[in-house]
């Protein structure tokens, strides 16, 4: 036999090409060598910016023995979680369910030839350390429970399907009352969680959860649209949290854009990989922020986060790329990490001063000991004064040495990056891009959204039906809810920055693929479509995770589309999604937070400002729109020569500007736009 990944698009499998260990990506072939052999399946699920997944690599998978045993015992597959979402889902819950524990990557998983599971772990060392059994002693042990346990491993799978089963939430009451309850209890929850004095929620490791923010920001706003004053604590545990974020390590203050998550509770520190995903969701959250509030730092990280997607993430045509691996020449961090002696090489004397005192290289190392990870630990005007630099100067001067820097930065050995597209975050980044474009004036930003959109459609999309993955000229694997899901969302965003006909018919498409081909007729969508291949378990996801919840972009999108285009079906179908959650919804609303937004807009309906008149007429108007904060607005301003669908073609130009404003299912008469008017 010979390694089989060579021959793949993703850069993790290709990662293993070289190993001794005989992989195989998973699919039928694989699969029917595991049932004829009587083997079992050992499956590694990672991806390639995943730290621990190299560390595992290089201790056990270059390894000749440990190769030559898992060869001996297995047939062995490895799997991209970022192209096999759906079978990620499935083996990480059934982790949960057999150890009690949270899962990861790499996870790694034991399966029957029927793919049962039969045991689950992640990340085992090659000699016994960290409490945990050497990797060689699993493999072993695990072939000789599969060859003596049949009938036990049998039973204990047929125990775990039903167990996953029950992880679909059953239907909520038809005929219960929503209400906004599940909202104020997750506020209470969120306010238990808080880190009142570094921000954020929990100890360390400390995850952005941009999702919770969102929702925040948008509970303060409601609850001002009420007693004019808003929920101030909300307010401030957003503003506080994206103030830590920013000034200290979990944002590159060079670059632009936020590492994965801080590894304790201050976010000083990181674990260094980029994720599309996550810059995606916190490059909308301070666009909303700075809209909100007017903080100026809030528009800053936005453009800077933006600047960085476009200069470091985004293909020639169009598509945005996945990651960056945290580490570069095997050692986490390097790329990031500064000394002293550097600053001063690369900056002239006064630069050096202040940008040592902002970045805190004045203070002791806080990597290792040895190098520094930069955070602002003092202000530019402290340091300016210490210095005794010119007031005047400060801000002119820090930004010439951060430019510096990134440029000396820019010649060392980058780390990886993962240049796959995946539809699903390009949606998520579709949507960044267009609110960042509105809240900034910038223009760019929607350019640059409009050929992701534009590439996705040309690559990825075939007779209203998707590919999940783009690489080296190849668009693969069947797409999932997300895509479907996040693409349509993105493309309402961007309808709100330009419009286009084509994107508003482009969404209807995947929305209608999703109500055909997704939909459980009890509610909700699955993660998989009805013509996917069969595995043990079809999930239904509605908790957010690392992404939103795709069950709760499809409700929030089909509320949305249905109120634009009068279509009852979508308004029916996102109510049967949150009914369909409800049950989950209540046990744990701060898991739900993207849910609980289509709550909100199924219990108060969204707001509609539909434009219509010349695009020179439009643009200050469009303006005048873009500069408030409203999350349960859809603003739209379509041009006078647009071919509409459905009730938007009602919405018919005149001699002058004219404005539709709707709430809910009640319009106010047409408003003729002039001086003075409010929307």
């Amino acid at each position: 036999m010979r390694n089989r990944l060579g021959d793949e698009t993703s850069p993790y499998l290709k990662q293993h090409a070289d190993n001794p260990v005989h992989w195989q990506a998973w699919n039928e072939e694989a699969l029917d060598e595991a049932r004829k052999s009587g083997k079992p399946i050992l499956l590694s699920v990672g991806y390639s910016a995943c730290h621990w997944c190299h560390v595992m690599a290089h201790e056990s998978f270059e390894d000749d023995e440990t190769a030559r045993l898992m060869n001996e015992l297995y047939v062995n597959i490895k799997v991209d979680r970022e192209e096999r979402p759906d079978l990620d889902k499935i083996y990480q819950t059934s982790h949960q369910l057999m150890t009690g524990q949270g899962g990861g990557w790499p996870l790694t998983v034991f399966l029957t030839p029927e793919q049962i599971p039969i045991f689950t772990g992640t990340y085992f060392p090659k000699e016994r350390r960290y409490g945990m059994p050497a990797f060689r002693e699993v493999l072993q042990a695990v072939n000789r429970y599969y060859l003596e346990k049949g009938d036990e491993i049998r039973e204990r799978g047929a125990h775990l399907i039903d167990a996953l089963e029950s992880t679909r939430t059953a239907s909520g009451d038809d005929f219960a009352a929503l209400s906004r309850a599940p909202l104020e209890t997750a506020r209470e929850r969120l306010d238990d969680h808080y880190d009142a004095e570094h921000g954020g929620f929990g100890g360390g490791p400390k995850f952005p959860h941009p999702q919770l923010l969102e929702f925040l920001l948008a509970h303060w706003h409601a609850h001002r649209a009420g007693n004019g004053r808003g929920d101030a604590q909300a307010l401030a545990m957003v503003t506080h949290t994206l103030d830590c974020m920013a000034l200290r390590g979990l944002y590159d203050h060079l670059g632009g854009g936020f590492f994965r998550y801080s590894v304790d509770r201050l976010w000083s520190i990181p674990h260094f990989e980029k994720m599309l995903y996550d810059n995606a969701q916190l490059l909308a959250v301070y666009a909303d922020a700075y809209t909100a509030t007017g903080t100026a730092r809030y528009a800053d990280v936005a453009r800077a986060t933006a600047d960085w997607i476009i200069r470091d993430m985004q293909d020639g045509r169009g598509g945005y790329y996945s990651t960056l691996d945290a580490d570069s020449e095997h050692e986490e961090g390097k790329f990031y990490l500064w000394t002293p002696a550097e600053f001063d090489a690369a900056l002239d004397p006064q630069e050096a001063a202040l940008a040592k005192r902002v970045y805190g290289l004045t203070r002791p190392a806080n990597f290792e000991g040895t190098a520094w990870h930069l955070h602002v630990a003092e202000t530019p005007e402290a340091a300016a004064a210490a210095v005794g630099l010119d007031p005047l100067r400060t801000v002119d001067t820090l930004e010439a040495a951060r430019r510096k820097l990134l440029a000396v930065r820019e010649r060392r050995v980058w780390p990886g990056r993962d240049e796959k597209v995946l539809v699903s975050w390009n949606g998520l980044t579709i949507a960044g891009m267009a609110r960042a474009a509105r809240a900034l004036g910038r223009a760019d930003l929607a350019v640059s959204a409009t050929r992701a959109v534009d590439f996705i459609r040309a690559e990825l999309s075939s007779g209203r039906r998707l590919k999940a993955t783009y690489k080296d000229g190849r668009a693969r694997f069947a797409a999932y809810l997300d895509d479907y899901a996040f693409l349509a969302h993105g493309l309402l965003e961007l309808l709100q920055c330009r419009w286009r006909d084509g994107d508003l018919t482009f969404a209807r498409e995947l929305i209608d693929t999703l109500l055909e081909h997704f939909e459980d007729p009890s509610g909700g969508f699955f993660f998989t479509a009805d013509d996917h291949e069969q595995l043990i378990h079809k999930p239904k996801p509605f908790a957010d995770e690392a992404v939103p919840a795709g069950n709760g972009i499809a409700a929030l999108t089909l509320l949305r589309l249905g109120h634009l285009l009068g279509e009852q079906r979508y308004l029916d179908a996102a109510e049967r999604t949150v009914r369909a959650a409800l049950h989950a919804i209540e046990r744990y609303p701060d898991g739900h937070a993207t849910l609980l937004h289509a709550l909100e807009e199924l219990v108060t309906p969204p707001k509609l400002v539909v434009l219509r008149g010349t695009r020179d007429q439009l643009e200050p108007w469009q303006r005048k729109l873009d500069q408030t904060y409203e999350p349960h607005r859809l603003a739209v301003a379509i041009p006078n020569d647009a071919v509409l669908p459905g009730l938007l073609a009602a919405r018919e130009p005149r001699d002058r500007a004219v404005a539709y404003v709707c709430e809910g299912m009640t319009c106010r008469a047409p408003i003729e736009l002039t001086g003075g008017v409010e929307l």
